[in-house]
């Protein structure tokens, strides 16, 4: 552990990482960075579509199914048509709609254009989610109504890894006024991308992951399309999906990503029909609501474990702050998961704030390459948030003499 002031009266003890082992290198301002990133996330999704240009990219169930080839294409095609509306190279274009193959190429086909796309959460009642598209400043906004833009295929490979990649917005109208728009960069992306595949060895011969986390939110689109794209998988999406078991064996599903309270709630089914015996690996999102609702996690991974034999589980806690990634542990076989929040993987490094700091308790810090570096259109905020490489997570925690890092208190997370 190291000792720091970082501001009057607050004594920061900073935990050590997981090392500045290759490829990754500690940077200038102490922030361990990946050093074999690709400028763009757009070039890196470049990459993807030229070597696995037949394989399923996105399927929606009851919809559309495309290949990454034609993924790219009718994202290049929006990417023209909104060039022609005037969208070029860092203007902002809002994507508001459900989860759908419909966002995924309204999602690539703003990014394709240069542009910071927006998301714009669907759950939002209509007022907040106007008062969101305006405090982004969007320029352009993709609905869930009418032809997406169209025109000839246009690539911008212009970005930097240092740009803005995303603009992804966190909190609830319940909580505060507006939710709070976090800005996050290629290398923010790039980087939550890399610790990803990395921590979960995700394979690259055609993982099918059927993703049930809204793609509005970092946890599903940084953290679960993004990475599936990485290695060539398939995105499966079933927003109209009466009986899910049936689409876990129909598209031959090996991974399910949700949050703990979905997959409770799929229990009843799993267990009448015993579906899903391709599944090899589940990924639960946690966050501040989720551990409130699921009251048991141990009893949800033993019946997981017993529907999924075969299945390895995964907890990952992030804040969107810190592109939805941080902590992860694997609780397959663990029996006392309710306060468990996990380790810190790839370029994440930990810190803990408060009195009794010296002691393993108080609010955890997080700082990495994955970490935004301040909010939207709010200084005060990011002030408040934001202190030198450090972020402020506002969650009370312990952390032990391994890392593992325990909730004090109900967690937040994205």
């Amino acid at each position: 552990m190291g000792h720091s002031e970082h501001e009057p009266g607050a004594t920061i003890i900073e935990f050590p990482g997981s090392g500045a082992a290759a490829p990754l290198r500690r940077g200038a301002d102490g922030v361990l960075r990946y050093g074999d990133l690709s400028p763009a996330l757009t070039e890196l999704l470049d990459l993807r579509v030229h070597a696995f240009t037949g394989r399923e990219a996105v399927v929606e169930v009851g919809g559309p199914r495309l290949t990454y080839r034609e993924l790219w294409y009718s994202a290049a095609r929006i990417a023209g048509g909104l060039q022609s509306h005037g969208i070029g190279y860092g203007d902002r274009v809002a994507v508001h709609m459900p989860t759908s193959a419909r966002w995924v190429q309204a999602f690539l086909g703003a990014l394709l254009s240069g542009a910071v796309p927006v998301l714009v959460p669907d759950a939002l009642p209509a007022g907040v989610a106007e008062r969101v598209i305006a405090d982004g400043r969007a320029d352009f906004v993709l609905g869930p109504e009418g032809p997406l833009p169209d025109g000839t295929a246009y690539i911008d490979d212009g970005a930097a890894l240092d740009d803005p990649a995303l603009l992804c917005y966190t909190g609830t109208a319940a909580r505060q006024p507006l939710p709070a728009g976090v800005e996050l960069s290629n290398e923010n992306l790039l980087s939550a991308v890399s610790s990803v595949v990395a921590a979960l060895d995700l394979p690259a011969d055609g993982l099918r992951n059927l993703v049930l986390l809204p793609l509005a939110h970092a946890s599903g689109c940084v953290d679960q399309l993004l990475p599936t794209f990485a290695v060539g998988g398939t995105v499966v999406l079933a927003p109209r999906a009466r009986r899910l078991s049936e689409v876990l064996d129909a598209e031959r599903v090996d991974t399910v990503s949700a949050t703990p309270r979905i997959l409770a709630g799929l229990l009843p089914e799993l267990a009448a029909r015993q579906a899903g015996s391709a599944v090899r690996r589940i990924s639960k999102a946690c966050h501040r609501s989720e551990r409130a609702a699921a009251a048991a996690p141990a009893t949800l991974t033993a019946a997981l474990r017993g529907l999924f034999p075969a299945a390895r589980q995964w907890s990952v806690w992030g804040a969107t702050e810190t592109s939805g990634i941080g902590l992860m542990v694997d609780d397959t076989d663990l029996t006392d998961t309710g306060s468990t929040l996990g380790f810190a993987f790839g370029g994440t490094e930990l810190a803990l704030s408060g009195p009794d700091a010296d002691r393993g308790r108080g609010e955890l810090l997080c700082r990495g390459p994955n970490v935004s570096r301040r909010y939207w259109n709010d200084p005060v905020a990011s002030r408040a948030r934001f202190s030198g490489s450090w972020f402020h997570t506002g969650d009370q925690v312990s952390i032990d003499r391994d890392g593992l890092v325990r909730a004090e208190k109900q967690a937040s997370g994205w």
